[in-house]
């Protein structure tokens, strides 16, 4: 049941003009500043060329790509969570949906893995951006697969608050706000601290991608991720399950 509702959630998606406009917008202002980094790579070629251990294409081009991936995904994953639940509550057939003979693990597993499928379509799309690059030269792989790992888990993360905020109302709009206010204040916890590595460090979202961006896998990062996906999906089936009781 949980991959029939992912795969009705996504064909929605397909189906849905603002989907196809975010997947558009995103690729169209990720490509521009993926031939920016480049333009720029190429000026400093020259000087770099005589420094040693200068940055290679790896710093200057990929991490820089998939740290805008995380900023743009910021603003679109709400726009796409925010009626995955709230939308059936608001049209009153979150009830019928609770009727049928699934549960509430089944509607939000199902819900969660299709938008962050239908999400990670459009990574691998930006993933293949650097990968044009070895028609020219090398890029290093360690930097890129944990890049690409990186924005994976944290593309994941804004899936899994989205549906948590979109079980909280039933209005999308609110849900979609809300999402991107719990998303941004994660974000910058720790801005305000000089202790980074402190309980608020490490509760930072941005802390843990900036480590995989450097090409640094660690497993504590990894853990949180899929820690921060868990708690968030628990969350939203115990949220349906007290609205399936006062049912």
């Amino acid at each position: 049941m949980i991959w029939n509702i992912a795969t009705l959630e996504l064909r929605r998606l397909f189906l849905s003009p603002l989907a196809w406009s975010v997947l558009a917008v995103e690729q169209l202002i990720l490509a521009w500043f993926f031939m920016v980094g480049v333009d720029n790579y190429l000026v400093l070629q020259p000087r770099l060329a005589m420094m040693q251990g200068a940055p290679g294409v790896s710093d200057l081009i990929v991490a820089p790509l998939f740290g805008d991936a995380a900023i743009v995904l910021l603003f679109a994953v709400p726009m796409l969570t925010m009626r995955l639940i709230s939308e059936e509550r608001r049209g009153q057939t979150l009830s019928l949906l609770m009727s049928a003979p699934v549960t509430m693990t089944d509607i939000v597993l199902g819900k969660f893995l299709g938008v962050t499928i239908f999400f990670l379509i459009l990574v691998a799309m930006i993933g293949m951006m650097p990968l044009s690059l070895l028609s020219g030269g090398t890029i290093d792989f360690g930097v890129y697969a944990a890049g690409f790992l990186g924005v994976a888990l944290l593309t994941a993360s804004f899936v899994a608050v989205g549906v948590f905020m979109s079980t909280l109302t039933a209005q999308p709009a609110i849900a979609a706000v809300s999402t991107f206010g719990v998303l941004l204040g994660l974000w910058i916890v720790d801005w305000a601290g000089a202790d980074h590595a402190g309980p608020l460090g490490y509760l930072s979202i941005l802390r843990h991608y900036q480590s995989l961006l450097k090409g640094v896998f660690n497993s504590s990062d990894v853990i949180y991720y899929l820690l921060f996906i868990t708690t968030f999906i628990v969350l939203s089936i115990r949220r349906l399950d007290a609205d399936r009781l006062q049912h």
